[in-house]
């Protein structure tokens, strides 16, 4: 598996595992620690997890699978509530995720949306307290803008290393708010000037780009790859950019697996960054 490695030596594997959603429904939980176990014997090591999916029911899962690994050799990563950014709510929702986790660390703690409600300089100072006891690794952010992002930084000694946004071919030049600049034009080249990686979650946009496509299709015949590949290569051909696809299925979690480890060539990046059709995206109150 390619990794993406910021000057700081903070890295993310190309390809990681997104857990979202909800165990108790479509899919069970059993069924869905299992197709975690699977992916761990697959390679995965970068596994995505948030306090807020399922109340915790994921996490929980989560942690029972990746009992059988050695903790050294996972990359874990859980997020924050927008709702628990006070001070002694943030420590108390880690505390929380941890023991849900099993684990007395996660490599990576992500605020999971801003919440102009509460102070940014209290959550961020809530944030290195983490750091400094040891509960976590490194600091990051999601759904964050440019500006919302250089006030975080100025509100912590420790570097941010990412900033976890909806990015995929369908989205790519679109804003989260009304007249905001489009991720392209701000907040994706920022990350990569600052030394920030970009996790891209939806990266298929929740499957909408492994329908029928002619360019897809060109491409996929081209390298011998699915669309889903061709989906995923797209963004990780670009710098600073890792992604996070979610599946339970076998199949699917070594197709996405397969992405990584070739990259697009730059002309087919720019023409698909040309060419495929964009899509009008949710707008976040704070993106």
């Amino acid at each position: 598996m390619n990794q993406k490695i910021l000057k700081s030596g903070f890295y993310l594997p190309e390809i990681g595992l997104g857990t979202g959603g909800d165990p108790s429904k479509a899919v069970g939980y059993e069924e869905r620690k299992k197709a975690l176990q699977i992916a761990l014997d697959m390679g995965y090591r970068h596994i995505d997890c948030a306090a807020t999916y399922s109340n915790g029911g994921v996490e929980k899962f989560v942690g029972e699978a990746i009992k059988r690994i050695d903790r050294s050799e996972l990359i874990l990563s859980t997020k924050v509530s927008p709702l628990n950014l006070a001070y002694d709510d943030l420590i108390e929702s880690v505390q929380l995720s941890l023991g849900r986790l099993g684990a007395s660390y996660v490599d990576l703690l992500y605020i999971h949306a801003p919440n102009m409600d509460i102070p940014l300089s209290e959550t961020m100072r809530a944030m290195d307290t983490v750091i400094d006891n040891g509960m976590a690794k490194h600091l990051a952010v999601s759904n964050f803008n440019v500006d919302l992002l250089i006030k975080a930084q100025s509100f912590t000694k420790n570097k941010i290393v990412a900033n976890q946004i909806e990015y995929n071919l369908a989205t790519r030049e679109k804003s989260h708010c009304e007249g905001c600049d489009s991720m392209e034009s701000k907040i994706i080249p920022f990350c990569q000037e600052n030394d920030i990686l970009v996790v891209a979650y939806r990266p298929v946009d929740r499957g909408s780009i492994l329908e029928p496509n002619q360019l897809l299709d060109t491409l996929s015949k081209k390298y011998g790859k699915t669309r889903a590949q061709i989906a995923l290569n797209w963004l990780i051909s670009q710098d600073n950019i890792v992604t996070i696809p979610r599946s339970d299925a076998f199949a699917h979690l070594r197709e996405n697996l397969d992405a990584s480890g070739w990259y697009l060539d730059k002309a087919d990046v720019e023409l698909l960054r040309r060419e495929y059709p964009l899509r009008e995206i949710k707008s976040y109150r704070y993106y």
